[in-house]
């Protein structure tokens, strides 16, 4: 169903964060193209809810677009890690905070046009603190957790105030999820 052969696939560039490859394709009708890809490992996300209701946002600056904006906890996979114990990592390492449960919501692919990036979205609920708190790395130092009433982090959605797309994604799917 592919309908294209590769002639020629080079990793032009070996990241921390993703590589980038370029790849010489031949689609069957003979036209030639290149794709741009970027390989990325995956990740997991957390959409952490309090008992109260409460949804545990974090605020970071995110030097790509010179901006802090709202997000989920969120973070690459390791090698060989599985989404679930990455969710759980995240999710102290950001906040501060443990889960009791972990539902998984579902997965989303963040560009598929030119990124192999795939994030799986957790519902986290029985949350507590855990030990000293948040572990965060030299980057993320300016983070801060951002408890937000989730009826009001749906408002935020529809307003623009959260522009992230899988914070949306997580938002929505965890409405989904618990109903209305």
């Amino acid at each position: 169903m592919a309908g294209y052969r590769v002639l020629r696939s080079q990793k032009l560039y070996d990241g921390r964060v993703f590589d980038l490859i370029v790849d010489e394709i031949e689609y069957d009708s003979g036209n030639r193209a290149v794709r741009e890809i970027a390989k990325h490992a995956g990740g997991s996300v957390v959409v952490p809810i309090m008992d109260d209701g409460t949804l545990l946002l974090i605020r970071q600056y995110r030097y790509p677009i010179h901006d802090s904006i709202y997000e989920l906890p969120a973070g690459k996979l390791g090698p060989g890690e599985d989404p679930d114990s990455c969710a759980r990592r995240e999710l102290l390492e950001e906040t501060g905070y443990v889960a009791d449960a972990l539902t998984p919501l579902g997965s989303i692919l963040t560009s598929p046009g030119f990124c192999t990036e795939r994030l799986h979205l957790f519902l986290a609920r029985g949350l507590r603190p855990e030990g000293p708190g948040q572990r965060l790395e030299e980057g993320e130092l300016s983070l801060t957790v951002e408890p937000i009433p989730f009826p009001r982090a749906l408002e935020m959605v529809r307003t623009g105030d959260i522009v992230d797309a899988k914070t949306i994604c997580g938002i929505l799917m965890a409405r989904s999820r618990l109903g209305r």
